[in-house]
């Protein structure tokens, strides 16, 4: 569906419907192309609960249903939303009651939903996990385990090769393999399972190992929650980033689940306790496709089919630009800053100069930057002025804040944390090795916000006025241990070579070097070099 230019924002609805939980996405969708995530619920309602082997859902499952879908549609409209899309998946495509269960909530629910094949599920869910990581041309496994079924495919940032469903799900497997299971599961019980799980995906399997595969990406309830048992049960600690699950670590830690009745696997470390009779059926299903894939650890990712229907939509938009055409690294960036509502024309500007200052240090082999410095420097010039909407007198700590605590799909932690103190130290403050701000950080990363701090911030003088003077920057070597900063202008830019003079002394520090200022002011043919010396 086309989404109308507007001059005002407007909230949709995310609603996926799945066989275990049913889960609600609020975004406001800005006229700029910026979204803004207002919240994220999920209920768990059972939907498949013993529905799977006779493919009749139940009528309490879908009375269950019902409640749950009035409330998220009670808290659609409480944010004003216009449209609400919503969608259903294994348990509801699988029965042969489907029409009386979508008549349900559309009488009582008022929602309209759409059933969508496993093939469809499958893609959505490579759109909504592909947009959370920084993949480029390399090719990444995707498996989402569902309550109902299990959905994988094969993608690089762009597109995808290769999408398919099968019927293996942690609420089927339970329901076929351990109906009212209450008991410790015995290992041959649990091989049973996976046997199973491996005929029924044998011929895929063999389709996917054609692949050359870079990494392997999970998402779902039950990833999540295994990644969690992982670190919490095998480093007796809670507080930590459950962001992979290791193969051996996973081998551990279901035998020791099974050897435990279905109370006592309820207070498993770091398990949800609603979990805890269909986690066995889940844990078989991620153990036989690491076995036959030969995959030794999982990144774990939060988002899944839900955020899929938000990429889907927005690709449909007139900001289709946005998904189509960026990285997922730019695409979060440029989010944040409109987001933000950021003076997009001066942050450019900025961003030029910043990267033409450190083109010219890296030719004249004063300092040799790593490979991702130069990207980093991009995005936190980008962004260094982002917190202006809530103050000038503070913006860049305010800047610094958001940054951290924006989830920037695509970043690690320490790519964050140099994208964010770059913003805070572009103006005012220098990073000194003492700061409140690098306190925790590691030598590298402390390293590089220094470094690129000193160029940002003469990028940053040199459109103090933000009328865009400045065309061109560079450094050249003047002598031994001197250089010139020569700048094209389009006129006299004073300011601009004032705020420039205040930086020279943290240069030298940096890179012990001084520096000159040669203008050069364009006029139409004719350039008039002039060389200020303070």
């Amino acid at each position: 569906m086309e989404l109308n230019k507007t001059s005002e924002s407007r909230v949709v609805a995310f609603l996926d419907i799945g066989t275990n939980s049913i889960r609600l996405l609020l975004v406001r969708i800005n006229p700029n192309g910026s979204y803004l995530p207002l919240t994220k619920q999920k209920e768990a309602v059972r939907l498949g609960d013993k529905g799977f082997i006779d493919k009749i859902l139940q009528l309490k499952a879908m009375e269950r249903a019902v409640i749950v879908c009035k409330k998220f549609m009670e808290l659609a409209r409480a944010y004003k939303a216009e449209e609400v899309i919503a969608v259903a998946t294994s348990a509801t495509r699988d029965a042969s009651n489907k029409v009386q269960f979508l008549e349900m909530l559309k009488k009582e629910a008022h929602l309209e939903v759409c059933t969508i094949s496993g093939n469809e599920e499958a893609r959505l869910i490579y759109l909504g996990v592909s947009n959370e990581f920084r993949l480029g041309h390399s090719k990444a496994l995707f498996i989402d385990i569902g309550g109902g079924s299990t959905e994988v495919s094969i993608g690089d940032q762009k597109q995808y090769f290769f999408l398919h469903s099968f019927d293996l799900g942690t609420i089927r497997l339970t329901n076929m393999f351990l109906p009212d299971e209450t008991g410790p599961v015995s290992l041959e019980r649990y091989e049973k399972i996976k046997a199973y799980i491996r005929y029924k995906a044998a011929e895929v399997v063999k389709e996917l190992s054609r692949y050359r595969i870079g990494c392997t990406i999970g998402s779902s309830g039950t990833l999540e929650n295994l990644a969690k048992i992982a670190f919490v049960y095998l480093h007796r600690t809670s507080s930590g980033n459950y962001d992979k699950l290791g193969y051996e670590d996973l081998k551990k830690i279901v035998r020791d689940m099974c050897a435990l009745s279905l109370e006592e696997r309820r207070k498993f470390p770091g398990i949800n306790a609603q979990r805890a009779d269909i986690i066995i059926a889940g844990a078989a299903i991620i153990e036989t496709f690491m076995e036959k894939l030969e995959i030794s650890e999982i990144k774990i990712s939060k988002s899944g089919l839900r955020e899929g229907l938000l990429v889907d939509y927005l690709s449909k938009s007139e900001f289709s630009h946005l998904i189509n055409q960026m990285s997922v690294r730019k695409r979060s960036i440029m989010q944040l800053g409109l987001a933000c509502n950021f003076d997009e024309e001066h942050a450019h500007i900025v961003t030029r100069l910043a990267l033409e200052l450190l083109d010219s240090i890296q030719a004249l082999g004063i300092y040799e930057f790593r490979e991702e410095e130069r990207e980093l420097l991009e995005y936190g010039a980008t962004l260094h002025d982002i917190g202006m909407f809530l103050s000038y007198d503070t913006h860049q700590s305010h800047a610094y804040h958001l940054i951290r605590e924006s989830s920037l799909p695509g970043f690690q932690p320490e790519e964050i944390e140099i994208i964010a103190n770059l913003a805070y130290f572009h103006r005012k403050n220098m990073p000194k090795k003492k700061h409140s701000n690098l306190t925790g950080l590691n030598n590298d990363t402390v390293k590089s916000i220094r470094v690129l701090s000193a160029l940002l911030r003469i990028a940053e003088s040199l459109d103090r006025s933000h009328n865009g003077i400045i065309s061109h920057v560079r450094f050249y070597i003047a002598s031994t241990r001197s250089l010139v900063l020569e700048i094209h202008a389009q006129w006299e830019c004073q300011l601009e070579l004032w705020e420039v003079e205040k930086q020279k002394k943290y240069f030298k520090k940096i890179f012990g070097y001084n520096f000159q200022s040669k203008v050069i002011v364009d006029q139409g043919v004719e350039t008039l070099p002039v060389l200020y010396t303070f």
